[in-house]
């Protein structure tokens, strides 16, 4: 690497590429030279896009500028290409989850080690704005000892918008493994590891109509659960309660809520980086935090509801980044991923055991993100501490 400057890779143009080159095109420590993709005429409209090189999957691994490979297949073939990218001597990040399996992500992780090689993982949006203004109010002790809270992710499901869901209703999908790593990479960073699961799930519909793009009227087949109730219990001893559903047309819970000794933390959603998290101490109105002084909180894209939203996904990788060259460690790291990975599986196992199951794996909270204003703070003190 030339100072803070980095040759990226990236394997895999579907949907969420759009977002990664979008955000790496503005950063000044990584670069994309090159993406890849099986569907080559996909990767060459995207390579166009973005005004990068466009290659196959083999000269994207053998090309010996690029230090860091970003990984955005389908999940099921995470392991696959994760592996190849870490043999052919590259670090490498991939889109979440990690792997379809735990096991796998064991073996990604080894391997990782052996080499010498760094593993980044998405989600990253714990690192934005709101989320690390949230982890200073529990750091700082704004509603003392957290005691208990609620997760919640419920929608109607991916096949309304998405072109090609199928993935999403597959082995390797559902609503848990799809959208359950935003929600516990940010319980794990507001309170640490889980320690145990208890699940329930069921499948509302057997078939899901596509509702965009060339397939629509396509019915597709749905291979997983789509509802999950769990009680999360965490090492810290907390007990989380975490609902993940796409059979539910409209709700009015909050994303995320915290119940402390000296009051309670709502928290906005993990999928983005920014909105304001509230405050409410003992008896107290429910207060915002001010996000200002931190990165990553601007909104910057307007949802299909109309609704604007922070979204400045490939910060995580602009850390890796940092990370390599500073030689500390990165916060959207293997590790975390591999215990978030083992948690998602964890509450599959234990709906489709119908019993308790411990978590073996743990990991360290990330350090706190040092407030600023844009990617340079990550290249601030490392021991940056809230307080």
């Amino acid at each position: 690497m030339n100072d803070r400057h980095m040759q990226i890779g990236v394997i895999g143009c579907g949907v969420i590429s759009s977002a990664y080159l979008r955000g790496l095109s503005l950063s000044s420590m990584a670069k994309v030279k090159s993406i890849a993709d099986i569907d080559c005429a996909v990767a060459r409209a995207q390579a166009d896009a973005f005004n990068v090189g466009a290659a196959t999957v083999e000269t994207v691994l053998a090309d010996p500028d690029i230090e860091l490979i970003i990984n955005l297949t389908v999940p099921t073939a995470h392991f696959e290409v994760s592996h190849r990218i870490l043999r052919a001597g590259k670090h490498v990040y991939s889109e979440k989850p990690l792997c379809a399996s735990f096991q796998e992500a064991v073996e990604l992780i080894d391997l990782a080690k052996e080499r010498g090689l760094r593993v980044g993982c998405a989600p990253d949006t714990f690192l934005g704005a709101s989320h690390q203004a949230s982890r200073a109010a529990i750091d700082n002790g704004a509603i003392g000892k957290v005691l208990s809270g609620s997760l919640c992710v419920q929608s109607r499901g991916m096949e309304s918008w998405h072109p090609n869901p199928d993935f999403f209703f597959r082995r390797g999908g559902g609503p848990v493994l799809d959208l359950g790593p935003y929600y516990l990479t940010q319980l794990v960073n507001l309170l640490g590891p889980v320690q145990s699961v208890l699940a329930s799930a069921n499948t509302g519909f057997a078939y899901r109509t596509i509702g965009s793009g060339p397939r629509a009227g396509e019915a597709i087949p749905v291979e997983t659960p789509t509802s999950y109730s769990a009680i999360l219990s965490l090492h810290s001893g907390a007990r989380i309660t975490f609902e993940a559903s796409w059979d539910v047309w409209k709700h009015q819970r909050s994303p995320i809520e915290l119940y402390g000794t000296e009051g309670s933390l709502s928290v906005p959603d993990p999928n983005f980086f920014g909105d304001n998290p509230r405050l409410s101490v003992r008896h107290g109105d429910w207060q915002a935090i001010d996000i200002s002084r931190y990165a990553f909180g601007t909104q910057n894209r307007i949802l299909r509801s109309g609704t604007s939203v922070a979204d400045h996904r490939c910060i995580g990788v602009v850390d890796l980044v940092a990370a390599i060259h500073q030689r500390r460690p990165h916060r959207a790291n293997g590790e975390l991923a591999l215990h978030v990975l083992e948690v998602l599986e964890a509450i599959s196992t234990s709906a489709a055991q119908r019993r308790p199951v411990d978590i073996s794996s743990s990991c360290v909270r990330p350090d706190p993100v040092p407030p600023g204003a844009d990617e340079g703070v990550f290249f601030a003190d490392p021991s940056f501490q809230t307080g």
